[in-house]
Order: structure tokens, then sequence, then C-alpha cells
């Protein structure tokens, strides 16, 4: 584990036994890793109506304000549970935006760059991605965790694998069946 890591991991645990101000201490150590993984959601709008990298942040920095009791097992699951919160934040924007839009004929801007099958970047709509994704875990609830977890939040294999307590191998088996059932899903949707 390297030193961020464990600088990280204590904090956690120094909030998991009621240190109000972790939280406060946490932010900087993580804040350049939560903008990477945000840039890389909202890669390439120039809408001024998507949320910026700086404001999905502090949209997840009050989330976790707002958790009165958290047990952190380390950093990959606090990463995690950040992710999952900027995806859940971000389809709330995009519902938000489309209903405002609803009857002016306008679509929905798309929001996350995902591989094609051709390797060049292919735009995903955030809504068709939480939809597919939804129906993903219903079916396999471990090939959606590897999505969120590498996708979401940018653990490597090895760091999915700790955070998931599973082989390294697996992960991989479970990230390349995820992708291809992800890109017929989106295909089939849009």
């Amino acid at each position: 584990m390297s030193e961020d890591s464990r600088d990280v991991t204590q904090i956690l645990i120094d909030w998991n036994h009621g240190d109000t101000e972790a939280l406060d201490a946490l932010m900087p150590q993580i804040v350049d890793e939560l903008r990477r993984v945000s840039s890389m959601y909202l890669r390439g709008e120039s809408d001024a109506s998507v949320l910026q990298p700086t404001a999905l942040i502090n949209e997840v920095y009050l989330r976790l304000i707002d958790r009165k009791r958290v047990s952190w097992q380390d950093r990959a699951h606090f990463f995690a549970f950040a992710a999952l919160t900027m995806r859940r934040i971000l389809v709330e924007h995009a519902r938000a935006r489309n209903a405002a839009k609803r009857g002016r004929g306008e679509e929905l801007a798309t929001l996350i760059d995902t591989p094609g099958s051709d390797g060049s970047a292919k735009r995903v709509d955030v809504l068709d991605l939480d939809r597919a994704l939804k129906k993903l875990a219903r079916l396999d609830a471990k090939q959606a965790r590897v999505v969120e977890l590498r996708y979401f939040t940018g653990l490597t294999v090895t760091e999915t694998a700790e955070a998931m307590g599973i082989a390294r191998a697996s992960v991989t088996r479970y990230w390349t069946l995820a992708k291809a059932y992800l890109y017929r899903e989106l295909n089939r949707q849009g």
C-alpha cells in the first residue's frame, strides 16, 4: 500500500471512529482523484448547463457530510462510494435537464465517453448508461459492481479485486463481459 493510500485509509478509520474533522482532512488528499474522475465523466461538454467538475465534487462533498455513520473499509471502498455518488448526481442532473427541456424537442446531452468497438470514443447518454447498468445489476451484480469500481471510480484491476474481495482474474473476466453487455445494450437503446 502506498503512503498516500495509508494516509487516506487512516483518515477514513478516524472518520469511522467519530472524528468529525476527518472529512476536512480527507478532502485535500482526494480532491485531485475526484477531479480526475469527474473530468472523465464530463469530458467534451461545452454546454454551460452541464455540471462542471468542481460543482460535481462539491456536491459529493455535501453528500458525504450528510452521512451520519460510515464504516469505510479502505481507500477503494471510499472511492467506490464517491463514484456511485457521482453517478447518482449525474443521473439526477440529467433527469432534471431532460424534464426542463421536455416539450422543446431538444435531446438530452451526452455526458460520458466509452470506447466504441473500433477503438474510437463513443458518446453515451448518462441516463441510457444508468438504465443499462441497472439491467446488468439484475442479471449479474458482480459485473455491475466491477463497472462501478473500474469505470466510475477509475480503480485498477488490483484495487477492484481488493475492494470486492475477489481474484484479479475474476475482475478481468467480469469487466470484459460487462463491457460487451453494455456495448450491446447501449447500441440497442440508441
